[in-house]
């Protein structure tokens, strides 16, 4: 599926619509190439004068666009697919980049042959470090999962699943940011408790994260193996690290990514709905 002059819609552009669509610009995508779709004028117009691309019903960006990424809430994804059944041409590319819901969800919704790709990116598409987790409906060829990686590595990293395995990575990466913002927030608190100022903790604590992500990144080294290389005999590290074991820390974690996972299960409608 050749990319060349490939006109590209994202239908609901939002914090997430918005990244892919400023991502693809910065990759080298023409803005003339480049459709969006948004419920409020006001923000049709910023989007226009942002970034150049063109604002479209959903109809339209249907009938004119040879990929169509569908960025908008899980509840209002059936209401979506019925607006573009009526105007979709099977040889489309729709996808999907809503939480739960499956490609055979779509599919029920859409015609007959339509190919169909979900993608679970996250918020750090914002600055080009999303992971996108990629999974092919029953009718994406190898091609169509190829050209939707082209478009998402423009934001960060890709990586494919079965779909399967999609509440699981949601769980995980979809909603995986918070988890790290929420324990930016309870370090935060700590070090204003010992005496630190706001902002100076909440410098030292951000540094740390990012020191660590991009060991954890670049090292190959199993996490157990650079935690330990902290934790000196009888130092400050294992200290915390038992008053962590002993409040369930981890166990707590593992239930809260359970319960996501769940929660993204139950988001998707039955497909004859």
């Amino acid at each position: 599926m050749s990319s060349d002059n490939q006109k590209i819609a994202v239908l609901g552009a939002g914090k997430i619509g918005e990244a892919i669509l400023g991502g693809l610009l910065r990759a080298g995508r023409s803005p003339a190439d480049l459709l969006v779709t948004v419920r409020r004028s006001e923000r049709a117009a910023a989007l226009e004068e942002r970034h150049g691309v063109s604002a479209v019903t959903n109809a339209e960006a249907a009938k004119t666009a040879d990929t169509l990424i569908l960025a908008v809430k899980p509840q209002d994804m059936g209401t979506l697919l019925d607006e573009l059944a009526p105007h979709l041409p099977a040889d489309r590319l729709v996808i999907s980049a809503a939480a739960g819901i499956t490609t055979a969800f779509v599919e029920s919704r859409l015609p007959e042959g339509v190919p169909v790709v979900r993608v679970m990116p996250n918020t750090p598409a914002l600055v080009d470090e999303a992971m996108s987790v990629i999974s092919g409906g029953s009718h994406a060829t190898e091609a169509h999962l190829a050209h939707t990686e082209e478009i998402f590595n423009a934001v960060g990293k890709t990586l494919r699943v079965p779909e399967t395995q999609q509440d699981a990575a949601t769980a995980l990466s979809g909603s995986g940011p918070a988890y790290f913002y929420y324990l930016v927030e309870a370090m935060t608190d700590a070090g204003i408790l010992l005496g630190l100022p706001r902002d100076k903790a909440h410098e030292l604590i951000v540094q740390a994260a990012v020191g660590a992500s991009v060991m954890l990144r670049d090292s190959g080294e199993h996490p157990v193996k650079l935690r330990e290389a902290v934790t000196s005999p009888g130092g400050t590290t294992i200290s915390a690290i038992r008053e962590l074991e002993n409040h369930g820390v981890r166990a707590a974690l593992i239930a809260a990514i359970e319960a996501a996972r769940d929660r993204s299960r139950s988001l998707t409608p039955p497909s004859g709905n």
